[in-house]
């Protein structure tokens, strides 16, 4: 995200630190990159440097009747599979820093969660096409990797229900249900209003999708493996934030990569046996579509007070309603 949380002060974040994993903070640098979570660079008062990120757990529930606490577990349970795949070997799975206790994540005011990493030096890549020689090959071989990770890896993971978060609040603008709640809800009603036979059918075209779904076999997925979601260190590639891993079919991950270079559905065919069904890529790209839509909407239809996130994230509505008309 571009900005830090207004109510989260770097004090509160310190003594997080401190409680969880013993942590005295020297300095805290907020990084403005990737998107959906927060992002600090600390630095302790050894010397030793870190990097710190934190979740609204209100953005982590599907659906406004859930609590704070059911976004935290599936929070926690993401993360618990990221730390299982790395000590079973996976050493491109970048995992949080267990906290005092074993835990991956701890609360932090109620609203928030935090989760501490190593700091890595290397190359980040940003949201885009794959353009560093071997990097999507690489990521290829770092999901096989996940896909076929032994049992014991699946021990904290939760299964996809296909769920689309906060599709009720979309349903409910759709039929004009939009409180005037911050400077971009009647923008985002005019918008939808515009839009709305399209977004329709494309949920409908998810539903149909879903519904045929049969005997697909499900594996342990990373769910977002996009350029952005990977380094290269100097000790070879890794993939990062794991918060939405899922036990989950592969095509889950497989649409993404393979999105405008389909020799990757032969490579993993031939590296797991499993050949990637037509019906289940289209069925994650459509959701991550709708999916889209349906968060950010549901952004706009609670207070928000035209941030830079705010600005951001109605470009990126406006992309994918302009997209699928």
């Amino acid at each position: 995200m571009l900005t830090p949380p207004a109510d989260l002060p770097e004090q509160l974040l310190a003594a997080a630190l401190d409680d969880g994993w013993g942590l005295t903070v020297k300095e805290l640098a907020y990084q403005p990159v990737g998107w959906g979570s927060h992002h600090w660079s600390v630095t302790d008062a050894a010397g030793a440097r870190w990097f710190l990120t934190v979740d609204e757990l209100v953005r982590k529930r599907r659906n406004g009747t859930e609590s704070l606490d059911d976004g935290f577990r599936r929070l926690s349970a993401a993360l618990s599979v990221a730390r299982d795949l790395h000590e079973g070997g996976l050493a491109f799975v970048v995992a949080p820093v267990s906290a005092r206790g074993g835990r991956p994540l701890v609360r932090v005011g109620g609203p928030y969660a935090a989760a501490l990493y190593p700091h890595l030096d290397g190359q980040s890549f940003g949201w885009g096409e794959y353009t560093a020689p071997g990097h999507r090959e690489a990521v290829l071989e770092m999901v096989v990797g996940v896909h076929t990770a032994p049992p014991a890896a699946r021990r904290h993971a939760v299964a996809d229900d296909f769920t689309v978060p906060d599709r009720a609040g979309l349903h409910a603008a759709l039929a004009g249900d939009m409180p005037e709640c911050g400077p971009y809800a009647r923008r985002t009603a005019r918008l939808l209003a515009a839009h709305a036979q399209p977004v329709r059918e494309l949920l409908a075209r998810y539903d149909g999708l879903v519904a045929e779904r049969r005997d697909a076999p499900v594996v342990l997925t990373h769910g977002e493996p996009h350029p952005g979601n990977t380094m290269l260190t100097t000790a070879g590639w890794r993939l990062i934030d794991w918060d939405t891993a899922l036990l989950a079919p592969p095509e889950r991950d497989l649409w993404l990569l393979a999105a405008d270079d389909e020799s990757i559905l032969t490579a993993y065919a031939q590296a797991t046996g499993h050949t990637p069904r037509p019906s289940l890529l289209d069925l994650y790209r459509v959701r991550w579509t709708a999916t889209d839509l349906a968060v950010d909407v549901a952004r706009f239809r609670n207070p928000h007070t035209g941030t830079a996130d705010d600005t951001k994230s109605f470009q990126i509505l406006t992309d994918n309603l302009t997209a699928i008309r």
